[in-house]
């Protein structure tokens, strides 16, 4: 059993930190085709495909078309490193594109897997922690005089050591027009950074027109003097500043020396355009320094959707989904843009957020202003000195919450025995739990959900045909609390501020977390009713027990959904070695496939042609955070 609790011990502890031949018989005739050539599939972040030749009725016959292996691994014996697959990858130019952890850009043929070029971009990562890459962008210049032109066709990237590329389409060259040389240096005007790897980017720039723009990942919980959160959009040519968002709150005065304010919310996770309205909404995260709120006024667009005008970079309207947040609970995943039916039988443009602490936000994205009822409720008080917690927060009645539990109670302390339940219930009751949003104190407190959600970057997938929204998330709970400096200060240290963040898992003695599953979840929320159609249990104790303790429990998960026409739900994000598909009209599992490594990524699909197969794609690696089996694997599926 020690082995056992062991491994669930690890599991629950990385919660808390962190076109092939035509159709063959039996094979639908259909005629659609699609591609994917945006991260979230599409500027809106919808994470859904038009494709239906992979069907409910035959997703069960997917069989591996092929596997590619970046060759980006943690050297044995190497413990500094932390690495992280979460890529999905974009098809464009009939070429899919792709990168690894440590920015190994890659071209490859998609129907075969073949490496077409492949350009390592050699990241600093000294000072970063999680080290990964999520994906890339494709951007083409219209005014070039032919697509085969010299960097006409151009993949942008962000790395962990804070560069912006910009690569020929084609073959894998710097572009040396853009930037210098081929890069633009993110840390210009930033002001101090300690060590490279505390800025830098890890999700896929945005393109919008002839802009590409990005934000940044911030170290969390380390300074209270770092850099800012700066939103900058460049030329896609030339690679210079056309405008840039501070994340400052409109009365903080500019820094004299012209550089960016510092400790401002960044934006880390992906962005989403509506091109027609000439906007761009921003997932922010908090001013730093996390669970201590830093100086100045930057608590203003933290924690928030913000939309600014995508030609200008002014302020349109913005949103804030936890004030003066202490809970690092901040605004993880793209904002997924969508056509909300409104019960007068008009179509409004909408806008839903994911969220940490596990609710779901639906806006109207012209205004800002909700679709379904939001109060502002009295949330427990407290907080450090001079920090004090904002007395209430936004909470949505609609949609249905999909974690359930708001408040833990001694009824949802669980166990496999009288004998670990009880000792949970020992534990739980020497715990300050006043429910969502207890401030930290020098008290142990139990927080539910960690800092990990909840929801995280994997954010919403939309299903237009069936008007609902499919979501996976994790109900894992944590204990944390804010101790004097003393001694070494590890991961969390809160430099300049008298605290340290600690923290450890709420785990019975055997290993397995002190509530009730399932501690992972796949869940549909109806847009028309703002109810919960279904939810069903996500992942199994497979890869984390030994057999034959491989329950049906759910697990801590971190990657996203994808739907299709067809009707199919696909998702790995498990800490088992599994993807798997759901009918999304009734939850239903259909089908899973064995994978090499676990897959802490978001699917995707395309179809080349008509006569062609359509491919459902999905990067395999873990994570080491979550200390399982590390890969390398890009896996593709399709029918024979």
């Amino acid at each position: 059993m020690r082995r056992i609790a062991s491994r669930w011990a690890l599991a629950a502890l990385a919660v808390l930190l962190v076109a092939g031949c035509g159709p063959r018989p039996g094979t639908p005739a259909s005629q659609t085709v699609a591609g994917w050539g945006r991260w979230g599939g599409d500027d809106a972040g919808s994470h859904y495909s038009a494709n239906d030749q992979i069907t409910p009725q035959n997703v069960k016959k997917l069989k591996v078309a092929w596997t590619y292996r970046s060759g980006d691994l943690v050297p044995k014996g190497e413990k500094r490193l932390g690495l992280a697959v979460e890529a999905t990858p974009i098809l464009a130019n009939d070429t899919l594109y792709t990168c690894s952890p440590r920015a190994r850009i890659t071209a490859l043929d998609p129907t075969t897997g073949r490496q077409k070029w492949m350009y390592d971009a050699k990241p600093d990562t000294r000072g970063a922690t999680v080290i990964t890459c999520r994906g890339v962008s494709y951007w083409r210049d219209a005014k070039a005089a032919s697509p085969t032109a010299q960097c006409a066709q151009r993949i942008f990237a962000g790395t962990i050591d804070g560069r912006l590329l910009a690569l020929d389409a084609l073959t894998g060259r710097k572009c040396a027009d853009f930037g210098a040389g081929g890069e633009v240096d993110l840390h210009n005007a930033l002001g101090p950074v300690e060590k490279r790897g505390l800025y830098g980017v890890s999700s896929a720039p945005t393109i919008a027109g002839d802009l590409v723009i990005t934000g940044s990942k911030i170290i969390d919980f380390h300074n209270i003097d770092m850099p800012g959160g700066v939103v900058r959009a460049f030329d896609a040519r030339t690679g210079a500043v056309v405008w840039a968002w501070t994340g400052a709150a409109p009365s903080a005065p500019a820094p004299t020396d012209g550089s960016y304010p510092r400790s401002t919310p960044n934006v880390w996770g992906p962005m989403s355009v509506d091109l027609a309205r000439k906007l761009i909404f921003l997932p922010t995260g908090t001013p730093q320094i996390d669970d201590v709120i830093g100086k100045g006024d930057y608590d203003y667009y933290g924690s928030s959707v913000v939309a600014l005008n995508v030609e200008t970079g002014a302020v349109v309207w913005n949103y804030q989904f936890v004030h003066k947040d202490i809970w690092d609970y901040d605004t993880p995943a793209q904002p997924l843009l969508f056509e909300f039916k409104a019960k007068d039988g008009k179509t409004v443009p909408a806008l839903a957020q994911a969220t940490k602490m596990g609710y779901v936000f639906v806006l109207n994205r012209e205004t800002g202003k909700p679709l379904f009822p939001v109060i502002e409720t009295p949330v427990p008080r407290g907080g450090v000195e001079g920090h004090l917690a904002s007395p209430t927060q936004p909470i949505p009645v609609l949609p249905e919450h999909p974690l359930r539990i708001k408040k833990i109670t001694e009824a949802e302390i669980w166990g496999f025995t009288p004998y670990d339940r009880g000792a949970c219930l020992k534990k739980f009751r020497t715990l300050r739990n006043e429910g969502l949003f207890t401030p930290l104190g020098s008290t142990p407190t139990l927080v539910y959900p960690t800092s990990l959600g909840g929801m995280d970057w994997g954010g919403l997938s939309w299903d237009p045909k069936r008007n609902l929204l499919l979501v996976n998330s994790t109900s894992m709970p944590g204990i944390q609390y804010l101790a004097p400096h003393a001694g070494s200060d590890g991961y969390s240290p809160l430099i300049g501020t008298p605290y340290r963040l600690k923290g450890e898992s709420f785990l019975s003695p055997f290993g397995a977390p002190c509530v009730k599953p399932p501690w992972g979840r796949l869940t549909a929320l109806d847009m028309g009713t703002g109810k919960r159609k279904w939810d069903v249990t996500l992942g199994t104790g497979r890869d984390i027990a030994p057999w034959p303790f491989w329950f049906k429990l759910g697990t801590p998960n971190q990657g996203g959904t994808m739907t299709t026409a067809s009707g199919l739900t696909f998702v790995g994000a498990t800490t088992d070695q599994y993807v798997r598909a759901f009918s999304t009209d009734t939850g239903k599992e259909l089908w899973k496939g064995r994978l090499p490594a676990t897959a802490q990524a978001t699917p995707m699909t395309f179809r080349l042609s008509a006569t062609g197969k359509q491919y459902m794609l999905i990067s395999a690696g873990g994570h080491t955070s979550f200390r399982n089996k590390q890969g390398d694997y890009l896996i593709a599926y399709a029918l024979p």
